[in-house]
């Protein structure tokens, strides 16, 4: 080697290690920035009562995302006395209650709300109303049917009817208040929890002063057997039997369509079981076949009260189907065009 090489060799700058240059490489590179966190928007809601406008609590700080029954848990917090399965919130103070699930940022509102209250009075379970309901006529019709003292006078006290549709009327009546029990505290899933403290008054007038009624008449000492005999006992007993077991059925569908815990509403369709096959034709089939129960006990006492009773409860159960089917037109759009509220083509 020359000495030019040499000299040319020492002058030439000594190349970096690929760390080095990997390292400068990356710190040259501006780093990227994250998505900017949005400040969270809280909300303020005032509550005036909806008759006086008089304001009643003013909530600072409230979550976007809090639903309607957080505020009215906040609410109860400044006022005790109304516990929050008292209170109804609304947008007007004469348009309707908001749901409870119904959350603050999705309503109409800006991020200072003003929501109108109403006390809907001293509430009560709807599990509690309708064990009172029940088991009133029970233990009611069995006070009748074995004579107790006082009701039909002492010559006829405990001592049983010589009839047997007397008897037969009782295990069917026993039968359906008995299920109705068990259904109420193992079947049913209420979207709403509790209903007004009054309410349960005319409703155990209405159940126990017709079970009064009825078993009063089919269990006196002077009771009539039906004109047709046995063939008109038979054929009703059938006719309660097959309504009952539909009537059942369709409450086990109903139960099984809604998640417990969940106030999650769908279009009921039949199942595999034939008694639920009455979704094709009609909304509430429930109430269909609770009309056939109390028909076929009508035929097979053959008492007035008994069909006073049938009559009364059909106008009521027409009254809670025709509205339930309204509300299912209203809810889903694809809801089936064929269906009837409560007896098929007709009503």
């Amino acid at each position: 080697m020359d000495m030019n090489s040499i000299v040319s060799e020492i002058r030439r700058p000594k190349p970096q290690n690929e760390g080095q240059t990997g390292a400068k490489r990356a710190s040259a590179k501006p780093k990227k920035k994250g998505p900017a966190k949005r400040a969270t928007v809280y909300f303020e809601v005032e509550i005036l009562d909806a008759k006086t406008r008089e304001k009643l609590c003013f909530l600072d700080k409230v979550e976007p995302n809090a639903t309607i029954v957080d505020i009215k848990n906040m609410f109860n917090k400044s006022h005790p006395e109304w516990y929050p399965a008292r209170q109804s919130l609304r947008l007007d103070p004469k348009g309707r209650s908001l749901k409870d699930e119904d959350i603050l940022q999705n309503l109409p509102v800006g991020t200072t709300a003003t929501l109108y209250f109403r006390d809907l009075g001293a509430q009560i379970s709807w599990v509690t109303v309708f064990l009172t309901e029940y088991a009133g006529p029970l233990l009611i019709y069995l006070l009748f049917y074995f004579r107790v003292p006082f009701i039909y006078g002492p010559k006829y006290d405990f001592i049983t009817s010589r009839h047997s549709v007397v008897h037969l009327a009782c295990i069917c009546h026993s039968f359906h208040y008995i299920k109705r029990l068990l259904e109420t505290l193992f079947v049913h899933r209420f979207s709403h929890g509790t209903m007004p403290f009054r309410n349960i008054f005319k409703n155990c007038v209405y159940y126990w002063g017709f079970a009064a009624w009825m078993a009063y008449y089919i269990n006196h000492p002077l009771y009539t057997p039906p004109v047709f005999g046995e063939e008109q006992v038979k054929l009703a007993v059938a006719i309660f039997l097959f309504c009952q077991l539909g009537n059942f059925s369709i409450h086990i569908a109903l139960r099984n369509l809604r998640p417990a815990g969940s106030k999650t509403r769908k279009i009921p369709f039949p199942t595999r079981n034939p008694f639920t096959w009455l979704f094709l034709l009609v909304s509430c089939p429930n109430y269909t076949y609770e009309v056939g129960s109390w028909f076929g006990f009508a035929i097979m006492t053959q008492c007035l009260p008994v069909a006073l009773f049938t009559l009364v409860g059909f106008i009521q159960m027409t009254i809670w189907a025709k509205g339930k089917h309204r509300s299912y037109l209203k809810e889903f759009r694809d809801y089936p065009p064929l269906r009837s509220p409560i007896i098929p083509f007709i009503l």
